[in-house]
């Protein structure tokens, strides 16, 4: 039997495969898959020299050449940081509501465009990741197999837990047809009328502690997330953040 050459199995650059003009843009850590399909729609991207204004038009990867306002469209410095979001921000780009959003802490930072990873809500606080990085923030947002990456809260409640409620937490319940648990609820301390717990989640869900709290009739009165799998909030000021070593990136996506 003769085999066909090693080279025979190769793909030619025709049969490499393609993706969506926008989803590369945003692959390249140049912008968000939404604005970059909005340059696309406004005429400020070109392919192989040619304007597009398919957002879905196929482009390889590597072989064609993509200009934004004719700038080339390389891919940009992966960058990582975190910030503790203040209260009364929502996590969002833009805000059809006027709302302040998570951006104003990065306003004359002087950084590229970054997507938040996840979200807190506009009541929330604490640790909040940002990055053009799509496959690592989908790591630590959508998970790996075999990699758990748990979040961690502390959470100010209106009233003071007995062991069966903090159980019951841990136990669960069916809400809105979801399954919503802590993995572990513990009490750090506790006053006449309320008490702080933490809250560790080893899943995400939309407005997940909110939602598990109110079914067993508890009032949130401050939520904040201080740690993402290894990396904590530490002593970073309200408002204020800071690029995330490489150590740190490593460590909570390992390659």
């Amino acid at each position: 039997m003769i085999r066909p050459p090693p080279s025979a199995h190769r793909k030619s650059p025709d049969q490499a495969p393609r993706h969506g003009l926008a989803r590369v843009l945003s692959k390249r850590g140049i912008a968000s898959r939404t604005e970059a399909a909005r340059w696309v729609r406004d005429g400020r991207v070109a392919v192989n020299g040619k304007v597009i204004r398919d957002p879905e038009f196929p482009v390889h990867m590597e072989r064609d050449h993509i200009t934004v306002d004719n700038h080339s469209a390389e891919a940009v410095e992966r960058i990582h940081v975190m910030l503790n979001k203040p209260r009364g921000l929502v996590t969002t780009v833009t805000d059809e509501r006027g709302r302040d959003t998570v951006y104003r802490c990065l306003d004359g930072s002087g950084l590229p465009w970054l997507a938040p990873v996840g979200r807190l809500d506009q009541a929330s606080e604490g640790l909040l990741l940002f990055c053009n990085d799509p496959a690592w923030a989908a790591a630590i947002t959508e998970g790996r197999p075999n990699q758990v990456i748990t979040k961690t809260y502390h959470v100010q409640i209106d009233r003071v837990p007995d062991a069966d409620l903090l159980r019951s937490l841990e136990t669960g319940v069916i809400e809105s047809g979801e399954s919503l648990s802590a993995s572990s609820a513990t009490l750090l301390r506790a006053g006449q009328k309320n008490a702080w717990l933490e809250i560790v989640l080893d899943e995400g869900r939309n407005r997940q502690i909110r939602r598990l709290l109110k079914a067993h009739n508890i009032g949130v009165l401050r939520l904040i997330r201080i740690a993402i799998g290894t990396l904590k909030l530490g002593d970073l000021p309200k408002g204020q953040w800071r690029h995330l070593s490489q150590i740190e990136v490593s460590e909570l996506v390992p390659a």
